[in-house]
Parts: C-alpha cells; structure tokens; sequence
C-alpha cells in the first residue's frame, strides 16, 4: 500500500509478532518415573547416589529446556537434578518415621519462560526400625501363693515400621524351662498351669521376653527384627511352712539342789517362712506331771517342785509351738520333744553309826601283843553314804600310826559294816602306847571330799558351772555364733575346803547351724568370654562349716538353653563342646547376638538349703580378636577383673626391674675386677741426654739387714730383658707416670725400681750404652726378694 502526501508517496510496512508459548512438565501418570513427579513415592531405605526420577517436559517452538528442583530453606535438599536432561538423584538418607513426605518445587524453562511446580514426595516404609520396649525395667513382686494360669506382668513394646513391620508379637525365649508363659499378642505374662513359686527354694526369677516385628523387605532381602527385656519376678513369702526348732534334740538337767523355779533349758523355735514372720507361742502338750512349766513367749521350761518330790528319774516332755497369725488365730505348729533328767549330787558324807545311831566315836580296850590277823570284835561299825549311785562308792583308810591296824572293806557301795583287824602285834605295847588313837575317814567325802567348782577367763562370759555337779551350760542371755566365733576356751577350777585346788582348761566348739544364704557380689553381672575360655562366677556362704558353706552352682534358666555348661564346683561357665565358633552360634541365634542372659544358681549344702539366684549376661568375642593383638585380647579377658590386669602388669614391671638390677650389678662387679688395683710397677722413663755414659754400680741399701732384703737390679739392652715380657709379648698394662724424681746432681741419677733379675756376685763390667728415651720397667720388690731368696745369692747386690 502507498500514500501520497503533499506530492510525495509514503511507504509503510506492517510487521506482525508472533507469540512464545511456555514449556510444559509431561503427566505420565502414577508408576511412571518421569515427568513431573506427580504422585511419585520413594521407599526409605533407598541407597543414597540412586537415580530414582527423570524430569521430562517439552516447549511447543521446540526450544531446548532446562530443570530445576528447590526445597523450602528450612528443610533438608534431599534430591539433585541435572538441568539439562532432568536425572534426579538422592544426596540424602530418607527415614520415613522422621520425615514421611518430602515437598519440593520442580521447574522447567526455555530460556524465555519458567515454569514451576510444587511437588510432595511420599516416602514409603522400609522394615528398618526393631521392636522397642517401653515403660522399662518390668520388676514386679508376687506372692508364692498365686493361683496357677494368673497374670504376672504386661510388657509393652513398640515399632515405628507400618503394616507387616510394624506389629509385634511376644513370646519368651526358653519357654521350656520356665514357670512362666507369655500372651503373645497382649504381652500378659502369666503363671503357668500347674507351675507354683516357692520362696523358701527361689526368691527372684528373671524371664527374658522377646518382642518380634512381623518382617519386611530391607534393601532388597526380608528381615525380621526382635528385641529383648528382663522381667524380674521377686517372689514374697506367705505363710505356707510351719516352725521349725533350732539346736535339737533337747535335753535338761535338774539336779537335787535345785530350786523350785529355776529354769532347766529353753527351747527355740522359728517361723518357717522368714520373709514375714508370724509370732510364736509356746506351750507343754504332756509328761510334765506338773512338775514342769514353759514361758509361752520365750521358750524357757521350769521345775516346779523339788527335786525330792519328783517321782521319775526321766521326764520325756513334749513341746508344741504355734505361730499366731496377723488376724491373732493359731496358724501353723510343730512339736519337739524334751528329755530331762533328774540327777543326784554326791553331796552327802558318809556316816557312821554304832549300836545306837549316828556316832562319831568309838572307844575299845584290850590287851597288848593281841595275835597277828585278830579281829577286834568289841567294836561295831556301820558305815552309810545316802546318796545315789556312783556318788554313793568310797573309801576306807585307818588315819594314825601306821602299819598297826588295817580296815576291812577298803571300798564301800552306799552301806558296809566296818572290821578292824590287827597288823602288827609288836607295836601294840602297853609300855611304848598306852591308847591308840585312828579316825576311819573316807578321803573323797565327808569335809575332805567336798569340791566346788568355778570358772574363770576370756570365754567365761557366756557360760556358768554348777558349783556342786560342775555341770557347764550357757547363760540364759547368750546368743552364740559359729560365723562370728567358732571356739571358746576357759579354764575350771576345783577346790576343796582345806582350799587344794587344780585347774583345767575346757574348750567349747560351736557347730555350726546353716542360716545363711550363698551371696553373689552382684544380682546382675556382666562377663566377657573369649570364644574358647571360660568365665567364672562366684558366690559366698557366711557359715562357718562344711557342709553348710560349700556352694554347688547350676544354670537355672538361659538363652537359649543349648549353648552353655557350668562347673557345679567351682563355676566356671564355658561354652558345649560342640560349639567351637561364632558361626554355631549364630546358628542358634539367627539374630546374631554376641551378648547372651543366664540366670545362675548358688546352692549350699546345708540342711535345709538355701539358694540364691543372679543374671548374668555374657558377650562373647572370637577368637581373631586375640589372635590380631594379644595386648587387646588379654585386656578384653581381664575387663571384667581390672585388679588381675593390673598385677599382671606389675608383675612385668617388677621382672623387667630385676634383669636390670642383675645386669648393672653384673657389670658393676666385672667393671669393679677389671680395674682391680695391680701391684705397683712403675715405669720410669730417662730423660734424654745428649750421648751415651757409662751407669755407675750403685748399692741400693735397704732398711733390713737379712740376706734376702739385699738385691742386684741389672737393666738390660731393649728385648734382652728376663721377665715374662719376651719378645712378640704384649707389654703389661702402664700405671700413670709419677712426678719427676728429685735431681741428684749433675754426674749420676737414681732409679728407685727397674725391672730386672736376681744373680750372684760377678766381676763388674760396663754396661752397655742405652738408647735415649727406652722405657725402664720394673718389678715388685717382694719378687725379687723370693727370687733371691730361692737362688741363694750373697749378701749384696749390684749392677
């Protein structure tokens, strides 16, 4: 088109814009795995660096594109993408139970246009969360009365996995060899049907309750997890035992000085359950013919009556105690025998008697010279001891002149009759005696006979002596202990009236009595044991003898069953024979654990036993530890005991310590004879002259006038010399020089020692010149001395 204005034509041309469309992301739908991530989940445990989604868009002009994700500033960039062909690649773990969706914003762009879009991907569970127990530690206290089949405890566990891997289940881990059963669904922990607890045998039980999810898939394979609590059950005692009597059998003693209301012995009972104890009672069922009585409370049995009235010599007494419930009715009871015994005292002298009763004097005359053997009949003697038995038995003597007169029987038995018979007729002699005078005494009673005992010393305290019987028993107070003291020793004295007395020493041994139960140092107790070596576990008994401190040792309860032993004796827990590596065992354990629970018993042999139970826990190392290092090895064995870690280590020290002392002390001593102080042998050196001279013969004149103290030192040319330094010979070892010798004078000079030779008297010659500067080595006068000596030289010496 033209246009003409004012003449001119006007050109005009129309341009026409064309429009630029925006890119766009594809919708692929669900499943797929590019696009514009609509809908698209990710499972958890998808390993980081996976390419796990393509963006996929396109522009209508058909201009390249380029992409981009972006999170929100306050949460995690768990994706990358590659702008130019869209690969999205996870840089971060995913945990579904911390964050179950992730939001992002995604971006395509031609260059000119951007497009975005505001994505939420859902993470989907993995099986990677175990079971969790909750609300630990489950300690509960039941009573050893509970009815079979009731419920115990609920445990409670959790798992954050959803569906299959997150549901759990229950159940015990050795449900054979426990009292115990298990809800698996519930998590009820029941008492068996059939199965009762006992206090007095076991007072804890520990049950290991296994929490298992349901399984699921985990990076490409099914796996199942499970977790593990203890349950300790304590139980509590109730009264189901009846008393029981300490210190029998019983027996008493009353003697016939005894008065009425005096205690004879205490008998002593306990409740059978020791956890709550009830109160006790005590009382005399019957063969006390009211001659006895008992204190209810205390156990204490009295007499009565005086021992003259009692009519047996034996009293067989029953004793029946009663525990008394907390209601205030009788409960349980038990009955004992008692046997006391009524015992006469030698406490009566003999008497005599005459024709008319009790006399104490007997009078007879007659004449001198009687015949040898003559009864002397005028006298009538009787003669009684009133007591009973082997206190009724004594003796006879004539107290006077001796040899005269002897009395028949020597020996009596409660009642004899007394003869005289004459023994020596000569002495009878009216001109010598005109009156004989003889007691008849009995030497072991009467007021010569009569004892009383006492005692005395350091373990006199908890015991008295009968003064009369010297019978020993304790005092009503005393409470003995064998584990406390075993023995008690003290001394015993008798004495008589005329105040003669001799001592002994008694010795009182306790027997001990099991009232302790064996102790473990802790009820929970965790060991290391190298694949191979046993661990050891321990416990003591209080008591005080054998059988009743010595401790057998039994696994009451592991898991799981088949894989330890334990030495009953001195327990030592060690793997079965038949399991030699880690592998067997994770073949029990298909879990894998390396840490394994026993519930361990301790069992004195006292009658009755007591036991006492603890768990322990055992983590297990192989053996390839070792090998790799033994320092590690040996301080994996002795983690459980650093103190054994320790001596080891100072035992090393303490060797190390003395090879050294030997060493140095060694080299002191060879160092020390090495450098041993040799005669002296001094070697003095000329000084240089400016030619050779002729050596002047000197006399070297000694302080001694001997032939032997005389000498001849002769200095020969170089290697000419007589000693042992011969030629080819290793010069002895040279002292440090000495000072200079004194100047003697412009003409000659002295050498105080050489060394040299003896030899007898010659004519005289010059010695030959002597080079300047040859060493002149010298020898020990008391050589030369012996040496000459031997030889025999004359009385003087000279060069």
């Amino acid at each position: 088109m033209s246009l003409r204005v004012s003449g001119y034509p006007l050109l005009c041309v129309l341009f026409l814009a064309q429009a630029n469309f925006a890119p766009h992301f594809f919708d692929n739908g669900v499943g797929s795995t590019n696009g514009n991530m609509a809908l698209f989940s990710l499972p958890e445990d998808t390993p980081v660096g996976s390419h796990v989604y393509t963006l996929n868009g396109t522009d209508p002009e058909g201009n390249p594109v380029s992409y981009h994700i972006s999170f929100d500033p306050s949460a995690r960039s768990v994706f990358s993408v590659d702008p130019n062909f869209g690969t999205i690649t996870l840089v971060e773990e995913l945990d579904r139970e911390r964050e179950d969706e992730i939001e992002a914003t995604i971006s395509i762009s031609d260059g000119l246009n951007l497009v975005a879009e505001k994505v939420t991907i859902l993470v989907t569970d993995a099986n990677d969360e175990a079971p969790r127990f909750i609300q630990e530690p489950y300690v509960v206290q039941v009573p050893e009365d509970i009815l079979a089949g009731s419920s115990i405890a609920k445990v409670h566990a959790v798992d954050r996995d959803t569906g299959s891997g997150g549901s759990v289940t229950y159940f015990l881990q050795n449900p054979h060899s426990t009292k115990f059963a298990m809800d698996r669904h519930s998590g009820v922990l029941r008492l068996q049907p059939g199965a009762t607890l006992d206090y007095e045998k076991a007072r804890t039980h520990f049950v290991t309750v296994v929490a298992k999810d349901g399984g699921g898939r985990l990076r490409g394979a099914d796996v199942v997890f499970s977790a593990t609590a203890t349950v300790t059950v304590n139980v509590e005692d109730v009264q189901d035992m009846a008393p029981v009597f300490v210190g029998t059998p019983y027996y008493g003693y009353v003697y016939e000085d005894t008065l009425p209301g005096s205690e004879v012995l205490t008998v002593v009972a306990m409740d059978g359950d020791q956890g709550k104890p009830n109160r006790i009672l005590y009382s005399l069922m019957n063969g006390s013919d009211g001659a006895f009585e008992i204190n209810e409370t205390s156990g204490a049995i009295y007499v009565m009556q005086s021992p003259a009235q009692l009519r047996r010599d034996v009293y067989e007494l029953h004793v029946q105690v009663t525990e008394v419930s907390s209601a205030g009715t009788p409960a349980a009871q038990a009955m004992v025998p008692v046997t006391i015994r009524i015992v006469d005292l030698n406490n009566h002298p003999p008497t005599f008697y005459g024709e008319s009763g009790p006399q104490n004097r007997f009078e007879l005359s007659m004449y001198e010279h009687p015949p040898q053997g003559e009864i002397l009949r005028g006298l009538k003697i009787t003669v009684n001891d009133s007591d009973q038995g082997a206190n009724a038995k004594f003796n006879l003597r004539l107290v006077g002149p001796g040899g005269i007169f002897r009395v028949v029987p020597q020996t009596v038995l409660n009642e004899a009759q007394v003869t005289i018979i004459v023994e020596n007729s000569a002495a009878i002699d009216f001109e010598k005696f005109k009156v004989l005078t003889f007691k008849a005494v009995d030497p072991d009673t009467g007021p010569w006979g009569e004892v009383k005992y006492s005692i005395y010393g350091s373990g006199a305290d908890y015991f008295l002596i009968h003064s009369s019987s010297g019978m020993i028993y304790t005092q009503p107070w005393a409470s003995l202990d064998a584990e406390a003291t075993t023995r008690y020793n003290f001394y015993v004295k008798a004495e008589d009236m005329e105040g003669k007395y001799s001592l002994a020493e008694v010795f009182v041994t306790l027997l001990d009595v099991n009232d302790h139960y064996p102790q473990f140092g802790k009820r929970v107790q965790e060991k290391t044991m190298v694949l191979g070596t046993p661990v050891k576990i321990e416990a003591t008994d209080q008591d005080a003898e054998e059988p009743n401190n010595l401790v057998d040792y039994s696994i009451t309860h592991a898991e799981p069953a088949n894989v330890f032993d334990i030495d009953a004796h001195t327990g030592e827990i060690r793997l079965k024979n038949s399991i030699r590596s880690l592998d067997a065992l994770h073949n029990i354990t298909p879990n894998g654990d390396r840490t394994w629970s026993l519930e361990v018993q301790a069992k004195d042999r006292g009658s009755p036993s007591f036991s006492t139970t603890a768990l322990l826990r055992i983590d297990i190392v192989d053996t390839e530890m070792q090998s790799r290092s033994p320092m590690a090895a040996f301080l994996m064995q002795t983690k459980d005991n650093p103190m054994k870690a320790v001596g080891v280590l100072a035992g090393i020290m303490a060797i190390i310590v003395a090879i050294t002392v030997l060493i140095s002390t060694a080299s002191f001593w060879r160092n020390k004879k090495s450098n041993k102080v040799l005669p002296v042998r001094r070697v003095l050196r000329k000084r240089p002259s400016p030619a050779p001279r002729t050596v002047r013969i000197k006399w070297l004149k000694f302080g001694r006038t001997k032939a032997a103290d005389k000498f001849v030192l002769r200095e020969d040319r170089p290697n000419e010399n007589c000693n042992n330094n011969s030629l080819g010979s290793t010069p002895p070892p040279t002292a440090p020089a000495p000072p200079p010798p004194p100047s003697m004078g412009p003409a000659h000079w002295t050498v105080p020692t050489v060394s040299g030779s003896l030899a007898p008297r010659q004519p005289p010659r010059s010695p030959k010149p002597k080079a300047v500067g040859s060493p002149v080595q010298s020898a020990l006068v008391s050589e030369l001395r012996q040496k000459f000596e031997k030889k025999n030289v004359h009385n003087k010496a000279y060069f």
